[in-house]
């Protein structure tokens, strides 16, 4: 009887489990306007840059308070903010669902009603959002891994620790925005190796997970794993996807370490 009950249990949670977009796509219109859209709707523009060197990808990072305050507890930095792709190449614009970044990142943490409300408010702003193709079952979002034996979020990357590590990263990276979040600091870094792995996996119509990030908190820099968060960020990703990128995680960590240490 129990393991008819557990059966009835599993089948019911299947039937109830909802697919969430990584993306969701808007009505075209410029970097200025998007920007300009942004800050007058409750929400803070924190920086910019064109994804891979090309004008036609140029993403847009903003925040709000919501997003802050749920990403200012330990290790949940990275969830602080959010990004806008501008395709001016497809006319279109590429919203990170924060319905799923935020679950992804703050997993126990979450609020799902808050991450509704950014949501609600991005589509009150830009007018109805549609969700792309790239997506996974809400309840694989938050313990999510490419694989077995491939890391979790929280198998994140420690690059280096000391006192100088937001001098040394400001001074040597191309930084695209910085955030104190609690107490930590939030980095977006451009990469000159972007155009490289974007175009190996077809990413760039969705570049929105662009810049790549560093947390510094408590005296050290993390990033995620390129194994976790190019896979996050790609969900349909393919195993022949990931071995064309297969040195990417490694070139990244190697790249980041750089910037950190002296």
């Amino acid at each position: 009887m129990k393991k008819i009950i557990l059966g009835l249990l599993l089948i019911s949670a299947s039937l109830f489990a909802k697919d969430i977009s990584a993306y969701l796509n808007g009505s075209y219109q410029s970097a200025d306007k998007v920007k300009s859209t942004l800050n007058s709707n409750g929400f803070k523009v924190i920086g910019e840059y064109d994804a891979m060197g090309d004008a036609q990808y140029h993403v847009v990072v903003y925040t709000c308070p919501g997003l802050s305050k749920l990403a200012s507890k330990k290790t949940r930095g990275f969830a602080a903010v959010q990004k806008v792709l501008v395709d001016a190449k497809a006319k279109n614009l590429v919203f990170t669902n924060p319905e799923y970044f935020m679950s992804a990142f703050l997993q126990d943490d979450n609020n799902a009603k808050i991450a509704q409300k950014v949501s609600a408010k991005l589509a009150a702003a830009f007018g109805a959002l549609k969700g792309g193709e790239s997506k996974l079952e809400d309840d694989d979002i938050a313990g999510f891994h490419f694989m077995m034996d491939m890391p979790y979020y929280e198998d994140m990357i420690e690059l280096a620790s000391g006192d100088d590590l937001a001098k040394n990263l400001e001074s040597k990276g191309d930084v695209v925005f910085k955030l104190k979040v609690g107490n930590a600091t939030l980095y977006g870094v451009a990469m000159k190796n972007e155009k490289e792995f974007v175009n190996a996996i077809n990413a760039a119509p969705h570049a929105a997970f662009l810049p790549y990030m560093v947390l510094i908190e408590d005296n050290k820099a993390f990033m995620l794993h390129g194994k976790y968060y190019l896979a996050i960020s790609n969900p349909l990703l393919s195993m022949g996807d990931f071995m064309n990128i297969s040195s990417t995680p490694g070139d990244i960590e190697d790249y980041l370490t750089t910037l950190v240490t002296k």
